[in-house]
């Protein structure tokens, strides 16, 4: 009788399909409506791209709503706020070699991840890619991607300007980069969050990159509170430059933060925290190398000429 049963070489290579390689992580808090039609926009790319979303402590239902509509979406529930840091709770659970990130009021263009992809394993060089945002329905680009194209630093063998820093919600990393460096300082919660990052890719000899043909959409939520940011981003900057920067820097960064504390009504209470966690600072203090405050020069000199030319 005639054997058809299937004949398997031993030494052959298994076929598999490969798998993504690239995951999107989602921070959201209190903006349920917002993530939802994110989450359908992303959900709905055409290369299918493994979602986290890391819920911080909502208190609106939205860990609950997106379970329900996206039940193939990973949902990581944080039982506390912990700010920016909760991105370091999703890219736990990735198993991708590159991770993009998006905040609930941004998303992704279609063809945007793949291509990151591709940038990626051809630039070794490149730790971070920022991605061109377009705001709101007109599509305009935003202002600080606008600066990020105009960047002065020597951009040789890279897929696009040099930079100094990055959009924490329109980025895309090396998986193991940003798990080398720590993610997010839990302390600084928000604002400004990516400056301490930023310093620390570079150090790690990584270039942070302006990818201009990545496209990130971003239809800002109304509800945020700009007073409470501002401060934060003051108080934020003043602990970053005490942990990396001069100690000119450092003392002129504190200067400013008392100022915008002083004129946004919340001192003593603010100026207490910022005071308070000086020690704290000092003890992670790590002063950046003279290349990376070359690159930094180099930035604002160019920025403060661009300002002239306006």
């Amino acid at each position: 009788m005639k054997n058809d049963a299937l004949r398997i070489d031993p030494d052959a290579a298994p076929q598999t399909a490969p798998g993504p390689r690239i995951s999107v992580v989602v921070l959201t808090y209190n903006r349920c409506v917002q993530v939802l039609e994110t989450l359908g926009r992303l959900c709905a790319l055409p290369e299918r791209p493994p979602v986290v979303v890391v819920d911080n402590g909502s208190s609106d239902g939205t860990a609950q709503r997106i379970a329900e509509r996206f039940p193939h979406v990973t949902l990581v529930i944080a039982q506390k706020n912990p700010g920016a840091a909760g991105r370091n709770l999703g890219v736990a659970s990735v198993i991708t070699e590159y991770v993009a990130f998006c905040d609930d009021d941004t998303w992704w263009h279609a063809g945007s991840l793949p291509r990151a992809v591709e940038l990626l394993d051809r630039t070794p060089r490149a730790g971070v890619l920022n991605a061109r945002v377009l705001v709101d329905e007109a599509g305009e680009t935003d202002d600080t991607c606008k600066l990020m194209a105009r960047s002065p630093l020597d951009s040789t063998g890279l897929p696009g300007p040099s930079l100094i820093g990055y959009m924490a919600g329109a980025c895309v990393f090396r998986t193991s980069l940003y798990r080398q460096i720590g993610g997010y300082e839990p302390r600084l919660f928000i604002g400004g969050e990516e400056e301490l990052v930023s310093l620390d890719v570079l150090a790690s000899g990584f270039a942070i990159v302006y990818a201009e043909e990545l496209i990130l959409y971003h239809h800002p939520s109304p509800l945020r509170d700009s007073g409470l940011r501002r401060r934060m981003l003051a108080r934020n900057a003043a602990w970053v430059a005490w942990m990396r920067l001069s100690w000119r820097e450092a003392w002129t960064a504190t200067r400013f933060a008392f100022n915008v504390i002083r004129r946004e009504g919340a001192f003593p209470r603010d100026a207490v925290t910022l005071v308070a966690a000086l020690p704290w600072a000092l003890s992670r203090r790590r002063r950046i190398s003279a290349d990376v405050s070359r690159m930094r020069e180099e930035v604002w000199r160019a920025e403060r000429d661009i300002a002239a030319e306006r």
